[in-house]
């Protein structure tokens, strides 16, 4: 998923315009893999701590222990960090912005500390989670865009790394919802083994009409960009409607009947096809940039 919606916006978005960034198709290869790397790592050491949780929650899905030993998992951890870290290192450096490289540590840090402690409290871990998700398309505008910007091109990359930052916050936006709606599937296994997500910490109910108001104010939000934006597309119009808001409202709508794991399972599932779709919306960008 990171790397799909990486190439989009480069491919989809930068590359139709006319912007050629700061990397060449090759390095902007490498910063797919060093994020996709960084990520991997973050959830190999994710799941390297949720054993135990796992094995209530997703016994038929367990890999540490199961597939692979736990010594071999802290060896594919440290490898995919070295490496994704190694290669953030590289690129910043090739584009003379060697402060870039704090990203990739900042990044791979945050993502260890969300698995060993940040994960167990309240709201807090689904905030940090989801952040790292939109950051990893905002990265791509930081370093292709602004390593380009000066006086006479400022007002046109920033208005470009705008749209990005508007694609990231939707990132992040369906991210939350689906980590909040993951929790309430995990209730079970996480009050098991002293975790303290919100469902746990304030109760099923209220995580639910928090997960709802959520939901609406981005589904709200979505509509009013169509309203004022897109209205003059109907294409476009009717991708956002059948492929976006319609789902969303329907997620909502499973979200006020979900009783058990399964629902809210489900739920996870239709917010990933929605994150796809959103972004995939960017193959359509001639209608409402141009």
């Amino acid at each position: 998923m990171i790397a799909v919606m990486q190439w989009l916006v480069k491919f989809s978005l930068l590359t139709p315009m006319g912007i050629t960034g700061s990397l060449t198709p090759f390095e902007f290869i490498l910063l797919m893999l060093a994020t996709v790397s960084i990520a991997a790592a973050g959830n190999i050491i994710n799941d390297v701590y949720d054993v135990e949780t796992d094995v209530i929650n997703k016994p038929n899905i367990l890999i540490i222990g199961k597939s692979i030993s736990e010594k071999t998992a802290y060896n594919l951890f440290i490898i995919c960090n070295v490496f994704g870290v190694g290669l953030g290192y590289y690129l910043s450096h090739t584009i003379n912005r060697s402060g870039f490289f704090t990203i990739f540590v900042f990044t791979s840090a945050l993502l260890y500390i969300y698995s060993t402690f940040l994960k167990r409290l309240p709201l807090i871990g689904n905030i940090i989670i989801s952040a790292l998700v939109a950051l990893s398309i905002l990265i791509v505008g930081v370093f292709e865009l602004l390593p380009l910007v000066d006086s006479y091109n400022q007002s046109v990359l920033l208005a470009v790394f705008k749209i990005i930052l508007n694609f990231s916050v939707f990132a992040f936006s369906i991210n939350l919802i689906r980590e909040i709606s993951k929790d309430l599937e995990d209730i079970q296994g996480d009050q098991k083994t002293n975790m303290n997500t919100l469902p746990i910490a304030i109760g099923v109910k209220k995580t639910k009409v928090i997960l709802i108001l959520i939901s609406a104010i981005v589904c709200i939000g979505i509509s009013n960009f169509v309203i004022e934006a897109l209205y003059k597309y109907l294409e476009v119009v009717l991708y956002f409607l059948l492929l976006i808001i319609g789902p969303l409202l329907l997620i909502i709508i499973k979200m006020i009947y979900a009783q058990n794991k399964e629902d809210y399972s489900l739920i996870s599932k239709y917010l990933k096809w929605v994150m796809l779709l959103g972004m995939l919306s960017l193959l359509l960008y001639k209608y409402y940039i141009l």
